[in-house]
């Protein structure tokens, strides 16, 4: 059987296709924003992010403050350009170990096939037969509250569905004309996986991720939200939408603005990801 092999898009021709793309473009523009505004924070963020003035406490949008202030006074703006730093390295984390992880055991999977890929693909089904975000509360209850355990949590219980994509279209390259002419030539092993299965394979895999970005943003402010994420008074969108919900029918804005900085963010990646199945993803264009 010949498996067709589609050539990745790749340089100028990439870049034009994506700024060809409005909604490839727009959640481009948006998230390099967010990404500048978290690296800028402590040259853009008018006040200290965890400077509590009672006397200021619960103040509406004013010239002062333009986003208001919090139940300690702390200025919700300079929180929320604050508060973007952790929920950004928390999916950082999580996209490092996750999309690895579930395309190493795809990958050896597909290729292998027999008792290797039995094996895997059984530890695969174990673990997506647990809701993601139950699981991930679960692992965070277990080993503590925290950035870095939150992170841990949300990859251990995401990589399946990474290892079951990669599976399937490593198993269709297998039996293709393109890896027979590989290893005819000698090229064999770590070399085939690494240089001629994985480049393949990625296209697919980033759109999964960036569509599954949103879903993690989501994921790391609820647990910030239960309180489970980052310990205060760092700020984080989740915890700031949760101290913002004792106060709401009279502050709404408390709760509201990180609420809002998490939908942007959201709706951001998946415009995003939109315009990445539309550039990578052969069947669709």
């Amino acid at each position: 059987m010949t498996a067709i092999v589609q050539t990745p898009v790749t340089g100028p021709s990439f870049l034009k296709r994506l700024l060809r793309s409005p909604s490839a473009a727009t959640g481009a523009v948006v998230v390099l924003v967010i990404l500048f505004a978290a690296l800028l924070a402590p040259v853009i963020a008018p006040y200290d992010p965890t400077l509590q003035e009672t006397a200021s406490r619960l103040m509406p949008p004013t010239a002062a403050h333009w986003l208001g202030t919090d139940a300690f006074g702390r200025d919700i703006l300079s929180r929320l350009i604050y508060g973007a730093r952790p929920t950004l390295l928390l999916v950082l984390i999580v996209v490092l170990l996750m999309a690895p992880l579930g395309i190493t055991v795809g990958i050896l999977a597909g290729f292998f096939g027999g008792v290797t890929e039995r094996v895997l693909m059984r530890l695969t089904d174990i673990v997506m037969s647990f809701p993601r975000l139950l699981l991930a509360f679960a692992f965070v209850a277990i080993m503590g509250p925290g950035l870095i355990n939150g992170a841990l949590a949300l990859a251990l219980t995401s990589w399946p569905a990474y290892a079951r994509q990669a599976r399937v279209e490593t198993a269709a390259l297998r039996r293709s004309d393109y890896l027979a002419a590989a290893e005819m030539v000698g090229i064999k092993g770590i070399r085939l996986l690494w240089g001629h299965i994985l480049p393949l394979i990625l296209p697919s895999a980033v759109v999964r991720l960036a569509l599954d970005l949103s879903g993690i943003i989501l994921a790391a402010a609820g647990l910030g939200f239960l309180g489970l994420g980052v310990r205060p008074p760092t700020a984080e969108w989740g915890s700031m939408v949760s101290d913002g919900t004792q106060v709401i029918f009279d502050q709404w804005w408390i709760a509201a603005t990180p609420g809002l900085a998490i939908l942007i963010t959201s709706l951001a990646f998946n415009l995003l990801a939109d315009g990445l199945r539309d550039i990578l993803d052969p069947r669709h264009g």
